[in-house]
């Protein structure tokens, strides 16, 4: 398995996979980090690196790579369903569930979203509480409400 990191707007990214496809995206929380950033990217990495890069420019609206995390069958089901969430929208936990056939399983759709190993690629950002709260995030609720404002068509204008 091949990785790098890279840096972000949000923080140090670790990005790993191979010929099979990307495994994983994570973001780092260490500053540790900062003297690790990759000078040389592995090539099975490389359209995964530049397709970031698109996406935090503001140029890239949906990611095109091959894809390889690994989880149980139910997670992989519940990060499909993620996948299809468009830019700069939004979808409750409980619609979420709906979608996937049980509205019971809420809280095991909940649990998926949270394990989910591609930030960002696979958007579970994009999952919000039905009250439209920001609720749990891997990453760091400041994260996924920089990614939300990122994504959102309307921008909010510097008053000074």
């Amino acid at each position: 398995m091949k990785s790098c990191i890279i840096k972000s707007p949000l923080g140090f990214t670790k990005i790993m996979g191979d010929d099979d496809g990307i495994a994983s995206v994570t973001v780092l929380n260490s500053k540790a980090s900062e003297e690790k950033i990759t000078d040389i990217i592995p090539v099975e990495l490389e359209d995964c690196v530049i397709q970031l890069h698109e996406y935090f420019e503001g140029s890239r609206k949906q990611f095109n790579l091959n894809l390889n995390p690994k989880g149980t069958d139910f997670q992989q089901k519940v990060w499909k369903a993620l996948e299809q969430i468009p830019y700069g929208k939004t979808l409750s936990y409980l619609d979420l569930s709906k979608q996937l056939g049980d509205v019971k399983a809420i809280r095991a759709v909940a649990n998926a979203n949270g394990k989910n190993p591609l930030w960002i690629i696979v958007p579970c950002h994009r999952v919000i509480g039905s009250d439209g709260s920001l609720t749990g995030y891997a990453g760091g609720l400041h994260r996924k409400k920089w990614l939300l404002e990122h994504e959102s068509p309307y921008k909010q204008q510097s008053l000074f």
